[in-house]
């Protein structure tokens, strides 16, 4: 059986994926996968997503130079959901996110309000072109 069988998509054919750092243990983004993207991340050692606004693969860090290189790819006890361990490339630390910080998890709840609480290390607007 392919490994890919194993993995349980959803009806669009997709698997929520998490980036964690691996030498911090970080959380740096949530995304999708489907079966292409697993593929290419596991033969290429480099994540490769499903972005479904775009409805394409995206190859993270192809505009950005933020690239996730995979160092480890796990699938939970339900085999729904998969979890990259990565090195994030680009600036350091890595950022990850596409408003500039290292994690796409910035906003901590604090009094019944979101509160940004990690900065901004690169200015979005020279990132994206």
């Amino acid at each position: 059986m392919d490994w890919l069988d194993s993995v349980k998509w959803d009806a669009q054919g997709l698997v929520p994926v998490i980036a964690q750092e691996a030498s911090s243990g970080d959380v740096l983004m949530f995304a999708w996968m489907n079966r292409e993207a697993l593929a290419r991340t596991a033969e290429a050692g480099r994540a490769v997503y499903f972005s479904r606004s775009r409805g394409r693969l995206w190859h993270k860090g192809e505009e950005s130079g933020h690239v996730q290189t995979v160092h480890e790819i796990r699938l939970d006890c339900d085999n729904d959901v998969v979890l990259l361990k990565v090195t994030q490339q680009g600036h350091e630390p890595g950022i990850a996110c596409h408003t500039g910080r290292h994690s796409c998890f910035f906003q901590r709840l604090e009094n019944g309000r979101w509160q940004p609480v990690e900065p901004v290390l690169k200015d979005p607007e020279s990132i994206y072109r």
